[in-house]
């Protein structure tokens, strides 16, 4: 992360992404891979456009992520990848209150998953894994309609 944080700044951050922001395990389908989907970890806060500045502070904070103003008058600061996304969450662990569950399930994912191959992986990690999507998916606030365990498993080739 940026230059050591202190534990007011951690508190800060973690307090914030509790109220306006969220901690995400998506299955994002690719053409260019052979599976046709990959895991996606993501890490987002939002913030009206107008008020955006608290976004620029976090962001240098943790030194990492990226801002983009959207088309709904919103911005957002995203930070997306296995080990930029664990190495925040394990930091702000301490702090988070509200969105604990997500954080602990998603620091599960990337223990599973950092630095292998997904078709290399047990059938009790592929498991583990389909049980970690559904607890997430559940604490989460989604309008989409979410998978069911039968389709995550098709999906992470558990049936047969």
């Amino acid at each position: 992360m940026g230059s050591r944080l202190k534990t007011e700044e951690l508190a800060y951050i973690a307090g914030f992404l509790d109220g306006d922001g969220s901690i995400m395990l998506q299955i994002k389908h690719r053409n260019d891979s052979k599976r046709g989907w990959r895991f996606m970890f993501t890490i987002c806060f939002y913030q009206d456009t107008r008020h955006a500045k608290p976004l620029f502070w976090v962001q240098k904070r943790l030194g990492i992520g990226y801002l983009s103003n959207r088309n709904d008058g919103m911005t957002e600061l995203r930070i997306n990848g296995y080990r930029g996304s664990e190495r925040v969450l394990k930091a702000l662990l301490p702090f988070i209150k509200f969105k604990r569950i997500q954080t602990i399930e998603i620091l599960k994912a990337a223990r599973i998953l950092q630095g292998k191959n997904f078709d290399l992986l047990k059938n009790d990690q592929k498991y583990k894994l389909r049980d970690i999507l559904l607890r997430i998916q559940t604490e989460n606030y989604q309008s989409r309609a979410k998978k069911t365990s039968e389709e995550l498993s098709k999906v992470l080739g558990l049936t047969p």
